[in-house]
C-alpha cells in the first residue's frame, strides 16, 4: 500500500484527488494539507511514501514544502501536481528536490500511474513539462557530447526512459522481456558512466536522442 499526503490549498481539489487515489485499492491517503508547512507536519506525523504537492499555496508554498520535506525526510518522494508549467515554476520545483512534475489536466489513470512510479523511485515529468525542460536544455547547451557505440535498440530504450516510462512499460512498448530492458539499462549506465535513470534521461535529451 502506497501512503500519500495531498497538499493543495483548494479543499474540493484535495477531496477529489483523495477519491481518485483511494479507489485503486493500492493507495492510502495519509492526510490532507492546505500548504507546504501542513504537508511537512503530516510527513513528520504520518511517514508517507509520497507527497502530492501543489506549487502555489498561501503562506508556505510548494517550494518551501519540498525543500523542508527533502531536508528532514529524504526518503519521502514528492510529485508536484499543479496547473503551472512555466519554466520558472518548474525550475523552482526541481531545484527544491521534487521527484516529478505533472499537471492537473492529466487523466485520472495517468495520475495514478505517476504516483506509483514516483513511489518506486522513477522520476516522472508531464509531456509539456518535459518538452519545456528539453527546450531549455537545448538552448543552454553548446555542441552535444559525442555519442558512439549506442545501438538502435539502446536508443529506443533511452527515448523511453527520457519519457519517464518504467521497465514494464518499456518492455510492452518495444516488445521485450522486462529483464531484457533492465539489462539494457544497466549496460547503458555502465557504458555511459552514469549513476541512474535520471542521468540517463538527461543524457538522452542533451544529446538529442529523444
Amino acid at each position: 500500500m502506497i501512503r500519500v499526503v495531498i497538499a493543495d490549498d483548494i479543499q474540493i481539489l484535495r477531496k477529489g484527488l483523495e477519491a481518485i487515489l483511494v479507489r485503486t485499492g493500492e493507495i492510502e491517503v495519509a492526510g490532507l494539507a492546505a500548504n507546504g508547512r501542513e504537508a511537512w507536519e503530516l510527513c513528520r506525523d504520518q511517514s508517507p511514501d509520497v507527497v502530492l504537492m501543489d506549487m502555489r499555496m498561501p503562506e508556505y508554498d510548494g517550494s518551501w514544502g519540498i525543500s523542508r520535506i527533502k531536508e528532514d525526510f529524504p526518503k519521502v518522494r514528492i510529485l508536484v501536481l499543479t496547473t503551472f508549467d512555466d519554466a520558472r515554476t518548474v525550475q523552482a520545483a526541481v531545484d527544491s528536490g521534487a521527484d516529478g512534475y505533472v499537471l492537473k489536466e492529466m487523466e485520472d489513470h495517468r495520475l495514478i500511474q505517476s504516483v506509483k512510479a514516483v513511489a518506486a523511485g522513477i522520476r516522472v515529468f508531464g509531456d509539456s513539462v518535459f518538452e519545456g525542460m528539453r527546450r531549455q536544455m537545448a538552448s543552454a547547451k553548446g555542441k552535444p557530447d559525442k555519442v558512439e557505440g549506442i545501438t538502435d535498440r539502446e536508443r529506443d530504450i533511452m527515448r523511453c526512459v527520457a519519457r519517464g516510462m518504467d521497465n514494464k512499460e518499456i518492455a510492452a512498448e518495444l516488445f521485450l522481456a522486462e529483464g531484457t530492458v533492465r539489462n539494457h539499462i544497466s549496460r547503458l549506465l555502465d557504458k555511459l558512466k552514469l549513476k541512474d535513470r535520471t542521468q540517463l534521461a538527461v543524457f538522452t535529451v542533451k544529446n538529442q536522442l529523444d
